[in-house]
């Protein structure tokens, strides 16, 4: 049996401009790992990634619009970064509304690199701690947290990291979250 059997994942993004590997990477381990996990972007079909915020990635199929889903019947919400995604994605009232409903609701919340600007949109950085990318430092804390510098931070149930390079240990923190 493996870890997340029965664990139900969301990943949210917008149709282009996400960091290749930090949804590609994250949907893959979370269900070799037994989740199951649904993609939903602002419009169906798929999601176009990039490289580095220039350079085409793969194309990611999604399951769902981000308008055709709420907390319920998922365990845990991931917003994955790159520039273009995180700031479309931030001024996206579903999505933010979205974010601010699983925060509330304690179930985890995972975001890297630029993702946590849509935990900043929604409002849920009050007297919390987390990391993001560096050039995000000033958001995080006009929102009213502390930010760090590790390859992962762990508040309540926000997951937070930098970057790509910093997926193992993003990934192992959500799973353990789940798993706890």
């Amino acid at each position: 049996m493996a870890s997340l059997d029965g664990k139900n994942v969301l990943v949210i993004a917008t149709n282009y401009g996400v960091e290749q590997d930090e949804i590609v990477v994250p949907v893959d381990q979370l269900r070799e790992r037994g989740a199951s996990v649904t993609v939903a972007a602002q419009e169906t079909g798929s999601i176009q990634t990039l490289v580095g915020d220039k350079d085409p990635g793969k194309s990611v199929d999604v399951d769902t619009t981000i308008d055709g889903v709420s907390l319920d019947g998922f365990d845990a919400l991931v917003v994955p970064g790159g520039t273009i995604n995180a700031d479309t994605l931030r001024t996206d009232q579903q999505a933010v509304a979205l974010v601010k409903a699983f925060v509330e609701s304690g179930k985890p919340v995972a975001a890297i690199c630029h993702g946590p600007w849509t935990l900043v949109e929604a409002g849920v950085l009050t007297d919390r701690t987390i990391t993001s990318y560096p050039s995000l430092q000033t958001d995080v804390r006009n929102a009213g947290a502390g930010w760090v510098d590790r390859e992962v931070q762990v508040d309540g149930g926000l997951i937070t990291s930098r970057n790509p390079g910093d997926l193992p240990a993003f990934v192992d923190a959500l799973d353990h979250a789940l798993s706890a």
